[in-house]
């Protein structure tokens, strides 16, 4: 089974006053998770130069597969992940000839489709082409700035825009089918089970001794509103090579999970799958 795992970073001050929710994590933790790969770690830092390099030194020594960072990547003042990058690096920022074509192309076919009139490639445009030494550009066919993807002492690391919609069509295009080079034929497979009548604090012996007894299941509980309810959630989550493998181990689970909690009056609502 494969130890890779990925970390995320995002970018953004408006992530950190909250003024935005972070769904771009959201989204991308679920999706990697769903590929057979673990998220180890969730960052966020301001757009601050020496925030996103330290940040990104530090998730580069403890050897991820993959480093995705999103935000930072436009033309405006406060868009430095990649100078940020490339500090981490140590490598310099120089224009990327494909992703000035990339970019370039993409302004040509706002003109044709009547939503400018005209464009120049302005200093603000071509920072979006100053990619660190050696990086590669991901097509964006959603907006203007494209991804990007660099190799470092055996890591990959990505940077996409923080537009939710640019940041889904360049990872599902050019990033997902990489992750799934690695994660090989990993499958993630979960399931829920709603539990009422059992205090959280009663379940927690429960959950212990059904993972301890079923190693490879990770049972996690969800209060509902608040431990006095008694109605909680149990999310029960393995990866396995094989599917069919990866079923029975959850089911196990639940069958045992089950009849511990009849015994103890709790009542089942409903299994999600």
């Amino acid at each position: 089974m494969s130890t890779a795992y990925v970390e995320i970073i995002c970018v953004g001050n408006e992530l950190l006053i909250g003024k935005t929710l972070n769904t771009n994590a959201h989204w991308l933790a679920k999706k990697i998770t769903s590929l057979g790969l673990p998220v180890r770690r969730i960052t966020v830092v301001g757009d601050d130069l020496d925030e996103i390099s330290s940040i990104v030194r530090e998730s580069i020594q403890r050897k991820p597969a993959f480093i995705i960072v999103t935000g930072g990547l436009g033309p405006t003042f406060d868009d430095k992940t990649l100078e940020g990058v490339a500090k981490a690096l140590d490598k310099d920022l120089e224009e990327n000839k494909e992703a000035l074509e990339m970019i370039r192309k993409t302004y040509e076919r706002y003109v044709a489709e009547g939503r400018m009139e005209k464009f120049e490639m302005t200093p603000y445009r071509v920072k979006m082409a100053r990619l660190p030494r050696g990086a590669k550009p991901l097509p964006n066919p959603v907006g203007t700035a494209p991804g990007v993807l660099i190799e470092h002492k055996d890591v990959s690391l990505v940077m996409l825009p923080g537009v939710p919609q640019e940041m889904m069509a360049i990872f599902e295009e050019s990033i997902e089918p990489l992750l799934r080079e690695i994660s090989g034929n990993l499958t993630f497979y979960e399931t829920s089970l709603e539990v009422r009548g059992v205090p959280e604090s009663d379940m927690a012996p429960i959950i212990e001794e059904v993972m301890r007894d079923n190693p490879y299941v990770y049972i996690k509980s969800h209060p509902r509103i608040s431990e006095k309810t008694h109605h909680i959630e149990l999310h029960f989550s393995t990866t396995s090579d094989e599917q069919d493998a990866a079923r029975r181990r959850i089911e196990r689970a639940i069958l045992q999970i089950s009849e511990i909690i009849r015994v103890r009056g709790g009542r089942i609502q409903a299994i999600q799958i």
